[in-house]
């Protein structure tokens, strides 16, 4: 495990602030709280998809080779890897166009993965994303989309706060394990509340 989590450290240490590993220890530390509710659970699968559920990220890579050069280093059974690939498949929001999550650790690492990008630390990770590329801070002149396809969620440079209501926003009503939807009030609620704090001060109101 350590081994592992030294050599994932060295893929996301070279990733923006929004993807870094301090958002792994992140996840893993919201995993480890929906595991306490969740003993049925395989929790060596959980974990192991935590760490390598970003290291081929579409957004910062086209290749799977990191993954699968890490998952092949692990000395585990065929049918495990399989199960980490699969849930590793089911975390991404892909515009809306996810995966299911068919087991119980895909849920729990979809939700813990969920959870970091609400909230206060969702907050913060938009904005270190948008500022790494360039996005404007908002566009009141852009139209959040209802529904779009994967390639069109990845291709269009929307402002970050435009990506709140394209993604963020739905987060908790996406939420799959009963510990993972009652975290997700609180950060729900916070996002709600910043962007009405953000909105008054654009105005001239606060």
């Amino acid at each position: 495990m350590e081994n592992l989590i030294q050599q994932v450290k060295a893929i996301y240490d070279k990733f923006d602030a929004s993807h870094d590993f301090q958002h792994i220890e992140r996840v893993l530390q919201n995993a480890e709280s929906i595991l306490e509710a969740e003993p049925d659970a395989d929790k060596e699968i959980v974990r192991m998809a935590v760490l390598l559920h970003d290291v081929s990220d579409k957004k910062y890579t086209d290749s799977k080779e990191a993954e699968e050069r890490l998952l092949n280093s692990l000395n585990l059974s065929d049918e495990k890897k399989q199960h980490i690939r699969e849930v590793i498949a089911s975390v991404s929001f892909n515009g809306g166009n996810e995966l299911p999550a068919k087991t119980l650790e895909a849920k729990i690492v979809r939700d813990a993965d969920r959870l970091d990008a609400i909230g206060a630390v969702g907050i913060a990770r938009t904005f270190a994303y948008g500022g790494a590329k360039g996005r404007k801070l908002y566009d009141d002149e852009e139209v959040a989309r209802i529904s779009m396809t994967e390639v069109e969620y990845r291709s269009k440079n929307t402002s970050s706060v435009t990506h709140f209501y394209e993604k963020l926003l739905l987060l908790k009503d996406r939420m799959t394990t009963e510990k993972g939807k009652q975290m997700a009030e609180g950060r729900h609620a916070f996002m709600v509340t910043f962007l009405e704090q953000l909105q008054n001060e654009k105005e001239g109101k606060a």
